[in-house]
């Protein structure tokens, strides 16, 4: 969510970006931002300002803008993806700048598009604030918790007279000595949706402090996890909870990952227990890496990693040889509209996987989950085969000249 407090009135220090009122978004405002920059800095913004996305179609996204940052971007495919709303095959786009980490995803993508595809499915859809209410004593708390369930409908009311899109699906109370967290749980249709939300929230709120339900609050408690990573994310309510999981017959793993199934297995064993000790909220490979850069490449809210990521990735050797792989991600983050996803290569990206606009959001969240079971399998698989540091040396910054085909 943006941090809406505005600069406080009164004079303007000299050394204040211009604002430029008005036409602040104009092709002639960025450039003179960018020349106002230059002065002041002796660097050179000829990058910055080569943008294809026109100033203009920034607004509401950026401020103060001087153009654009410019991310390499790979694909990685073919992925075939057997999900209630993803289904073929498919190339994903990755906005990166880590040797190694398209060809990994790649590798990942293959074999699991060799066994058949990655099953995929979306367990629940919602979004969450959580604001707390605070009391003069423990009884008021408690009352006020008893109270809320009963006060749904008026809630629902209010909270949803401020959207035409986000529906209030419950709100849970959580007393804590004197204090109440109440989780607003909302469905938010294709977008993010996080400053709907808590516009609509606020409106709840005031509407119980204005009928005597509670003497004050503040909309946001922290509960919400919204980009932060927490345990209470496993239980769901902020964002999509997906899961993902394939069949690796042996053959498979051997001739594409370089190793079999026992070793893959032995490796989750090992590395759950350096999990453990290091007091992980979740247990995986590098879940981040791929949602950063599917993040980036499609236009997403990059900061939604920080819970997107909390995710249980299992290896499992099965009666018969196979490998079993899954990744369960409680608390993915997507959208297919609003925010960045309308920008530029954003927009494109997005295409490519036909997730743009209305009634993609699932889809995009399926593939999110196929995409980075394959990027846990390649990792698993690196560092089973002993082939990890080769990998970088091969495709990374040591060697650009010869990874480049």
């Amino acid at each position: 969510m943006r941090d809406p407090t505005p600069f406080s009135s009164g004079t303007r220090p000299a050394d204040l970006v211009p604002r430029l009122e008005g036409q602040g978004y104009s092709a002639e405002a960025l450039a003179e931002r960018r020349r106002w920059i230059e002065e002041r800095t002796g660097a050179r913004l000829g990058h910055v300002g080569a943008a294809t996305v026109p100033g203009e179609s920034m607004r509401g996204n950026v401020e103060n803008p001087i153009g654009v940052a410019q991310v390499p971007i790979g694909v990685a495919g073919p992925l075939r993806v057997e999900g209630e709303h993803a289904q073929g095959v498919f190339y994903i786009p990755l906005a990166t700048t880590e040797g190694a980490l398209v060809r990994s995803y790649e590798r990942g993508a293959v074999i699991l598009t060799r066994a058949g595809g990655a099953t995929a499915r979306v367990l629940a859809d919602e979004n969450r604030v959580s604001p707390v209410f605070l009391f003069d004593g423990v009884a008021e708390a408690a009352a006020f918790a008893r109270e809320v369930p009963g006060l749904f409908e008026a809630l629902k009311t209010e909270a949803e007279s401020t959207t035409s899109h986000g529906r209030l699906l419950r709100v849970e109370p959580l007393p804590l000595g004197r204090e109440v967290v109440v989780h607003f749980v909302y469905w938010t249709a294709d977008a993010h949706g996080m400053n709907m939300v808590v516009k609509a929230t606020d409106r709840a709120c005031r509407w119980l402090v204005g009928n005597g339900h509670a003497p004050r609050y503040y909309v946001f408690s922290g509960a919400e996890s919204e980009k932060r990573a927490s345990g209470s994310l496993f239980a769901g309510g902020k964002g999509k909870k997906v899961i993902a999981g394939a069949r690796l017959p042996p053959r498979l793993v051997r001739a594409y990952l370089h190793t079999t199934p026992e070793r893959m297995a032995d490796v989750w064993h090992r590395t759950v227990l350096g999990h453990m000790q290091a007091g992980a909220t979740s247990f995986n490979g590098h879940i981040a890496n791929g949602l950063t850069a599917l993040f980036i490449a499609c236009g997403q809210d990059v900061a939604n990693v920080a819970n997107s990521a909390v995710g249980v990735t299992s290896f499992e050797v099965l009666e018969g040889g196979d490998l079993y792989a899954s990744v369960t991600l409680p608390s993915l983050t997507v959208a297919t509209v609003g925010g960045g996803t309308g920008l530029g290569t954003a927009r494109e990206c997005l295409e490519m996987l036909d997730c743009a606009g209305d009634g993609k959001a699932p889809k995009l969240a399926e593939l999110a989950a196929a995409l980075v079971l394959g990027g846990e399998l390649s990792f698993g698989a690196a560092i089973a085969s002993g082939e990890f540091v080769d990998a970088h040396e091969t495709y990374g910054r040591n060697r650009p000249v010869e990874a480049g085909g």
